[in-house]
């Protein structure tokens, strides 16, 4: 059988393993048709994706780039397009299945196209649930869009996740990143360099950051929450550094089941494109007598305040989480560009999501009601914190 695909962030470490993926299927014989590809600014690993995948369109986000897009895939009979609404079109376009694989917010609208037609949406995006998750499902129901989740802990949750209604609690699983044992003070002058060392996953630079300061499983308690409807006192936290178990559902009966893989990013990928079947992926297969010992720790709330400030933002409400994540988003980049401190970015969030809070017009204070209403509390979670980094990177 056929089946059209679309993949919205193709030149990241999702895109790539996706293509991973699809190569390996159609390997074997599978029909595999990819109507759109997005990318950033990376053209060239656009053009690679394009030879690759042979997509009819190819979107990149920043407009000024069209004429040399256009250049650079001459010859490969792809329609090329470029900035916000070439994104939403590549969303918007007819593939049954969608990869949501674009880093940030700025992935929100195109996988939004792909909602309203109602596609298969495969979720690696966090920002989509994270910035505006009660209108996003809502969204998602609404239009008969399935969502099926890519984040390794979600995809693990979605797969053991027999009886929802005998469910006491989910347990998500974390690495502990780069820093799990490292000391206050080593942090405190970490490079972005030893930030994006994780020890167990080849990801792009900023969920690498989140992985470090461990705001990356503060935003998928966030996401689970909304994905599976459970609240922030039904989902814990366990560090994990083997990474072998990638998340765990408590029972009624006192059963706790668990998805266990290596760590690679296609088991997820695979499982979500061949659902609700399974595909034959030619991954490493998990041997425990090679592994020897599972460890597991409690996360360190004083040395990782990130646990805390998103399960306090999930309790306070979607508006508090879209503050966060945009916060978050600035507060990263800042130290990516070595303008403030590895320890300086839960800090700009926490002062950010603290001046909010306080201010007058009550932005945050009530859930959006509107995808505009989220917009607008995003714009005001970025000015603030380029203010606060802004001091921060002056004192």
């Amino acid at each position: 059988m056929k089946r059209a695909i679309s993949i919205l962030g193709v030149t990241g470490s999702i895109g790539q393993s996706t293509i991973a993926v699809v190569d390996e299927l159609r390997a074997q014989g599978q029909e595999i048709e990819v109507e759109a590809v997005t990318a950033g600014q990376n053209l060239v690993g656009l053009v690679e994706a394009c030879r690759a995948l042979k997509p009819k369109f190819a979107a990149v986000s920043e407009p000024s780039m069209l004429t040399e897009a256009r250049e650079a895939l001459a010859g490969l009979s792809v329609e090329v397009g470029a900035g916000e609404s070439a994104l939403q079109e590549a969303g918007a376009r007819p593939a049954e299945w969608v990869m949501s694989a674009i880093v940030g917010a700025a992935g929100l609208a195109p996988t939004m196209a792909a909602v309203r037609r109602g596609a298969t949406v495969a979720l690696a995006n966090k920002e989509c649930l994270v910035c505006a998750g009660p209108l996003f499902i809502e969204a998602a129901r609404a239009h008969g869009a399935r969502l099926l989740p890519v984040d390794s802990e979600h995809n693990a949750i979605f797969q053991v996740l027999t009886h929802p209604e005998r469910v006491e609690k989910l347990t998500l699983t974390a690495s502990g990143g780069p820093f799990r044992t490292a000391s206050h003070e080593t942090m405190a002058v970490a490079t972005p360099e030893q930030a994006c060392a994780h020890p167990k996953w080849s990801m792009g630079r900023k969920i690498s950051v989140d992985s470090a300061t461990l705001m990356n499983k503060g935003l998928e308690l966030i996401e689970a929450s909304y994905l599976f409807g459970f609240g922030s006192d039904s989902i814990d936290v366990i560090v994990h550094p083997q990474s072998t178990i990638h998340s765990l559902v408590h029972y009624v009966d006192g059963s706790v089941l668990a998805q266990m893989a290596t760590p690679d990013m296609r088991i997820p990928i695979a499982y979500a494109l061949a659902w609700p079947d399974r595909a034959r992926v030619s991954t490493a297969r998990l041997d425990l007598s090679t592994i020897g010992s599972l460890t597991f720790e409690a996360p360190d709330a004083a040395r990782f305040p990130a646990l805390g400030l998103c399960r306090a933002a999930l309790n306070a409400g979607a508006a508090a989480t879209t503050a966060l994540s945009a916060a978050n988003e600035v507060a990263v980049e800042a130290f990516l560009a070595r303008r403030i401190g590895f320890l300086d970015i839960c800090r700009t969030v926490e002062e950010a999501l603290t001046e909010l809070e306080g201010a007058e017009s009550g932005l945050i204070a009530n859930s959006p009601t509107s995808f505009d209403q989220v917009a607008a509390v995003d714009r005001a979670a970025r000015d603030a914190a380029r203010r606060i980094a802004g001091s921060l990177a002056a004192a």
